[in-house]
């Protein structure tokens, strides 16, 4: 006689069946991005577009796109680009920005994200970081190389941010694609409600897990949340998903000691579906955003990790049977 299926394994497939009466996608669906990034080539094979969504329940610390972190959204201003004329003061209808011959401050308990100052703006030192599209206007940036996708083998990358905080306007992204047969790849760090991954696993080709720290206290300290579904949602997924590249930033001092490594390895290497992690080293490119949306960067002590560094995580990792190779 047959075993009967777990309650988790059933709940599982009732949920990827469920997806199956999902209603088409319409165009008039909204979601908030903060880019599209065009002839992408790290964020999956061949050349792809990236889709930002706004919004993270995550607030890493080293985390190279600060500007995806609120689902709100935020004002952006460089000031090596600022001629100091102070037309946003002038202009500001809420008496927000405070200029002197300085850089102009901005009051944030008064700033109302009209987008004011950015319109008076001559020099494009401010901007309005997020913006709401609909499905269909997404689509039609996608569509745009097509041509490419289908010579290089690529398609569609749905990043942040975490794509999975807009888990409606994600899978109607996902459904449109496929309708159109565009490769999707969907990066995420996993913490959400498991039926919601769940439920857009069928339409998704590719994951791109992160995974960054195995102590669960350790990842709270550093990312502000503890892993614990982080890491059931990556063992429901495997069972169900064919398709799954573990993404491992290497950060010094913070996940790159052996330890970490060799839990992380042999988690990895108990799944079902995963065989392959890609090996991200750190580097300082997103550091002068924070500057821009007005905080603070709190690593700047932190090196990028050395060529030694990068090849010994490689090794531990192929050590315990799992594909490893390094990103960009």
């Amino acid at each position: 006689m047959s075993p009967e299926p777990s309650t988790a394994s059933t709940s599982v497939e009732t949920a990827l069946q469920s997806d199956l009466a999902v209603s088409r996608p319409t165009s008039s669906a909204k979601g908030t991005l903060f880019n599209i990034m065009r002839y992408a080539t790290h964020d999956g094979p061949g050349i792809r577009t990236t889709v930002f969504f706004k919004g993270c329940p995550l607030r890493c610390l080293w985390c190279h796109n600060p500007e995806g972190q609120s689902p709100e959204l935020e004002l952006f201003f460089r000031a090596d680009r600022c001629m100091h004329c102070g037309d946003c003061s002038k202009a500001c209808p809420n008496g927000a920005i405070l200029f002197n011959e300085a850089t102009p401050l901005t009051l944030k308990d008064k700033c109302r994200l009209c987008g004011t100052c950015v319109d008076v703006c001559q020099s494009m030192a401010r901007e309005m970081t997020g913006r709401s599209m609909t499905v269909g206007e997404v689509i039609e940036e996608i569509q745009k190389d097509v041509i490419f996708y289908d010579e290089s083998g690529g398609g569609v990358t749905f990043s942040g941010g975490e794509p999975l905080m807009q888990p409606g306007f994600l899978q109607d992204l996902l459904e449109a694609c496929k309708e159109r047969r565009i490769h999707t790849a969907v990066e995420t760090c996993g913490l959400a409600e498991s039926q919601t991954l769940l439920k857009i696993a069928a339409h998704v080709d590719l994951f791109l897990y992160d995974l960054k720290i195995i102590d669960s206290r350790k990842h709270e300290e550093f990312t502000g949340v503890p892993n614990s579904v982080i890491l059931a949602n990556l063992k429901a997924l495997s069972d169900h998903h064919p398709h799954i590249v573990i993404r491992f930033p290497l950060i010094p001092g913070t996940n790159d000691d052996e330890e970490n490594m060799l839990e992380t390895g042999r988690f990895l290497a108990s799944l079902r579906n995963v065989r392959e992690i890609e090996i991200l080293p750190y580097h300082r490119a997103g550091t002068e955003k924070y500057r821009g949306l007005g905080r603070t960067y709190d690593l700047k002590q932190i090196k990028p990790p050395s060529s030694e560094q990068i090849h010994r995580s490689a090794d531990i990792f192929r050590g315990l049977g799992l594909q490893a190779k390094v990103g960009g």
